[in-house]
């Protein structure tokens, strides 16, 4: 740490490092896309770095307003302020333009801004440190410094326009590893972040904030780790769709997404537990004990749970039952 900081300050000079860098923004070298889907609405931002816990301080985004990507020298408050600016009806390149005019650290900066309707604006600073650029596309842009070479802009571009067909999220991904195929950052991969926030806002923050929300703060190959929790991510939908269904008393539909979990995780216990407890409620005990009895097998705390499940009025079956499903 100490030794980069050195030599940034050679490189920017003494007043100028004072000035950019400070310990609540901090430094985030690294390659990002913010993006909007046509057709859902919905906004993303995606990064990875060789920096801790990258999306902390580069990914910014709010339901019904816009994505906001701050990297090189990270200003954080362009993430709030930058949001602010897109909810007061700025465009993305207005709130930029605004961004930028009042930072005298501007040139060592790397911003990149989608807002609700789709526009998008990115800035790289000419002190940016080589390779450092930017393209933009059809409702998204991408931006990268830092890089081995001067192939990643162009390659998240083409790989982002070639997935459309893809959710948002799993577009962002691969927009990301198409970066890190070409070369990625110079000095290697550490963490990334994929952010996702419904197009619209609906006054219920705590359901469309956030669609989805994946980070890995320090990892060997962050993308391959990210790319694995958002497979359990969608894994974890069907099971709530499945619990939903439920609700509505549609076991048919209820049991085909347990299953497309399960199929997903076959090893996860806790989906294959509380499929088995979905069915015991719905009078498929046999069926249920089965799956318990493996359950078991692997975890016999699994068991202790069964047993406090009547309490709470989780599990509504007869004692009969009850002793069928702790066998």
């Amino acid at each position: 740490m100490k030794n980069l900081l050195f030599a940034l300050c050679l490189l920017l000079g003494t007043r100028a490092h004072a000035q950019f860098f400070k310990q609540d923004n901090g430094l985030a070298h690294t390659f990002s896309i913010v993006a909007r889907d046509e057709k859902t609405g919905e906004m993303a931002v995606g990064v990875q770095s060789h920096w801790f816990s990258v999306g902390t301080s580069v990914s910014w985004a709010e339901a019904g307003v816009g994505a906001v990507a701050t990297q090189s020298f990270t200003n954080k408050p362009f993430g709030i302020r930058g949001l602010a600016l897109l909810r007061a009806g700025k465009t993305a390149q207005e709130a930029l333009d605004i961004l930028l005019s009042d930072d005298p650290g501007k040139e060592v900066r790397q911003v990149g801004i989608v807002d609700a309707k789709g526009n998008v604006a990115n800035f790289t600073g000419k002190n940016c440190i080589d390779f450092a650029g930017d393209l933009q596309g059809k409702g998204y842009a991408v931006q990268a410094n830092m890089m081995l070479n001067n192939e990643v802009p162009a390659a998240m571009a083409k790989a982002y326009e070639a997935n459309l067909n893809l959710p948002l999220a799993e577009r962002v991904l691969a927009t990301l590893k198409a970066a890190q195929k070409v070369g990625g950052d110079i000095r290697g991969k550490q963490s990334a972040v994929i952010l996702v926030v419904k197009g619209k806002a609906t006054g219920k923050p705590w359901d469309e904030n956030h669609l989805v929300d994946l980070r890995v703060d320090d990892h060997a190959a962050p993308l391959v780790e990210l790319e694995r929790l958002l497979t359990l991510h969608r894994a974890y939908e069907h099971m709530n769709n499945g619990d939903l269904a439920t609700e509505k008393n549609d076991m048919p539909l209820a049991m085909q997404e347990y299953e497309a979990a399960m199929k997903m995780f076959p090893k996860n216990l806790e989906m294959q537990y509380w499929t088995a407890i979905t069915l015991a409620n719905n009078g498929n005990v046999a069926k249920a004990a089965k799956m318990l009895k493996g359950v078991y097998a692997k975890e016999p705390l699994w068991r202790e749970l069964t047993k406090r499940l009547p309490k709470s009025g989780v599990l509504t079956v007869k004692a009969e039952e009850m002793g069928a499903l702790l066998k």
